[in-house]
């Protein structure tokens, strides 16, 4: 993974965020943190990450939701998103792929295949 990749997690669950947080520093990512889609929208548009982990079910902003206001902006159009989300539906899958999700995983999840995900999807 090349230096300074950032990655955006947007998560409201703590010990999902302190997990994903410390794994993908260990890789050499510049990890950003949002709680809900408000404020991953805010920070997204400060930083321009080179990759969104897109939880769904959160409160004021739900991800499909925060996908289609960050799809609209032209600097963040091209950033890559993944949905990680307990929705595992395959209409909720297919709604994530339709917003413009580059991939959707469902929780629980193995971190080492996200990692894997994430690097095949930025090389």
């Amino acid at each position: 993974m090349k230096e300074g990749t950032k990655i955006l997690i947007v998560d409201d669950e703590p010990n999902i965020i302190m997990s994903l947080e410390y794994a993908f520093k260990r890789k050499g990512f510049e990890v950003f943190i949002a709680r809900d889609g408000a404020e991953a929208i805010q920070i997204a548009q400060d930083i321009i990450p080179n990759i969104i982990l897109l939880d769904i079910m959160m409160p004021n902003v739900d991800g499909y939701e925060t996908l289609k206001i960050m799809k609209q902006q032209q600097q963040l159009k091209n950033t890559k998103v993944v949905f990680l989300s307990a929705k595992n539906k395959a209409s909720d899958i297919e709604k994530g792929l339709i917003l413009g999700a580059d991939k959707y995983l469902t929780k629980p999840f193995s971190i080492k295949k996200l990692i894997a995900e994430i690097e095949n999807l930025l090389s």
